[in-house]
């Protein structure tokens, strides 16, 4: 199997299962990505999702050879990026968390993937790269303008103009991921980071996140006024008894955290 889907304690861990190609997304994999989010999208019994790979690589692109019909399967290279059913519309359409548990090389396309996910934890052994210029391509999963939001503009073109490596700890310190952990502590924090997240009240945490989507790509003003809105429609709903007793949670909590 292409990906290995695992359900435990509400959390989805989808494993890119191509070591052998460096977890390269051949139209298969592509497939099984589009579906296991349809999947746990729709899955109540899941609160969150975690996506990785097997191996030393979290997944090194588009297939090459597949595209450059080096192998019995061809593709063309519009087929990887159309539009809602690519892979990357199957993570954006996804209103669950998203973790991406960054376990090594993260290039191009595989890049691309990683910054589909909502949060980042990286392995010390993670490395991140851009090579669509290297290899006469221009991005069509988002990475030209979410890269330079995240980092800043110079960073990315220092970047994608290269071709270079990044390393995880650079990337952490550039705003890239989260934060950086040894190998074999990842999954375990991601998990950790799950139930935290699904610790908060599901649907408010579902809203919130599409909250932050939505007006990340509005200009400020505007952004201020989705906020409002979505805000006075999600208070409709809000029961003052409902918000008694998640203060007192949230209280207990912080005396576990102290």
């Amino acid at each position: 199997m292409v990906l290995l889907v695992e359900k435990h304690d509400s959390i989805a861990t989808l494993t890119l299962n191509r070591p052998q190609a460096m977890n390269a997304l051949s139209g298969e994999l592509r497939q099984a990505i589009i579906d296991a989010f349809a999947d746990v999208s729709q899955d109540d019994d899941v609160g969150a999702v975690i996506l990785t790979g097997a191996g030393r690589a979290f997944c090194a692109g588009v297939d090459l050879k597949e595209l450059g019909g080096e192998t019995a399967i061809g593709s063309r290279a519009g087929d990887a990026i159309e539009g809602s059913n690519s892979v990357i519309g199957a993570l954006e359409g996804c209103p669950k968390p998203i973790i991406g548990a960054i376990n090594g090389f993260a290039i191009t396309g595989g890049f691309e993937l990683a910054l589909g996910c909502d949060v980042l934890i990286a392995s010390r052994e993670a490395r991140f790269a851009d090579t669509h210029a290297r290899v006469g391509i221009l991005p069509g999963w988002g990475l030209s303008q979410k890269l330079p939001r995240l980092i800043g503009i110079v960073r990315a073109k220092e970047l994608s103009l290269t071709g270079n490596f990044l390393s995880a700890e650079q990337a952490a310190a550039w705003g890239l991921v989260n934060r950086v952990v040894e190998p074999e502590e990842l999954l375990a924090t991601c998990r950790a980071l799950a139930l935290d997240m699904m610790s908060c009240h599901p649907q408010t945490m579902r809203a919130y996140k599409a909250l932050i989507d939505r007006g990340f790509g509005l200009p400020f003003a505007d952004a201020l006024r989705l906020e409002r809105h979505m805000s006075g429609e999600h208070m409709k709903h809000v029961r003052p008894e409902d918000v008694a007793a998640r203060r007192a949670a949230i209280q207990e909590r912080g005396r576990q955290q102290r």
